[in-house]
């Protein structure tokens, strides 16, 4: 909130993914003050909508969206006493490719629009981060992106907690951010699930940096 009401665009780097409901939370609180909503682009291999009840694992981290969108854990959910944080055509999925059976269900009914790696992979990225933003940024004072490391393909990332084959390639991340700055509608940015205990030679956390400084505007030339 500090960082807003300063002028500036947050940063906040994680941890695991359950430190977006707090971070989604403040920022949309700051917007809602000034009677404007915010949009929401959640870059992960995974949807995190599971609920104490539908978790496999029952890890905090696999629910902080379902939190953001009304559901199940109420107490991060009601962060500043409002529930949803994003309205569900708002709030964008990116790269989406591990999907417990439960948690399907919670997408569907919830309304968020997703791009899962299949639509990457059939339409490229640039169509797909075109769409997303669009969508994300429409009716809305811009969006918070959240980052998940685990989006981006364990040969380029492997120093996350939760790794799936078959994410985005080195190129491709850094595009996606290209196109967010360029767009530069983006409030507040945050990167998760950097694990330094099971990186190989800093690899993942040297590409976090990286995709941070191309989301803030880095160009090649």
């Amino acid at each position: 909130m500090k960082t807003l009401e300063a002028g500036k665009v947050p940063l906040v780097l994680g941890g695991d993914h359950s430190v977006a409901a707090g971070t989604v939370s403040g920022v949309a609180e700051f917007y809602r003050r000034k009677n404007q909503k915010i949009g929401l682009l959640w870059i992960d291999a995974h949807t995190d909508m599971n609920t104490p009840d539908s978790s496999p694992s029952g890890n905090v981290h696999g629910m902080p969206l379902a939190s953001l969108m009304g559901l199940p854990p109420v107490e991060l959910g009601r962060i500043y006493d409002f529930s949803p944080k994003v309205r569900p055509e708002n709030c964008v999925l990116v790269g989406i490719r591990d999907v417990d059976h439960f948690e399907k269900e919670h997408i569907r009914q919830s309304g968020v629009q997703v791009f899962t790696m299949r639509d990457i992979d059939e339409r490229g990225m640039r169509a797909v981060m075109e769409e997303a933003l669009r969508m994300a940024g429409h009716g809305t004072a811009g969006y918070h992106v959240s980052l998940d490391m685990d989006w981006i393909d364990p040969e380029d990332a492997p120093g996350v907690g939760t790794p799936v084959w078959g994410g985005a390639t080195y190129r491709e991340a850094h595009l996606a951010m290209e196109i967010i700055a360029d767009h530069g509608r983006m409030l507040s940015f945050e990167i998760v699930e950097v694990n330094p205990v099971i990186d190989e030679r800093n690899q993942t956390a040297d590409l976090a940096v990286e995709l941070a400084l191309s989301a803030f505007g880095k160009k090649i030339l």
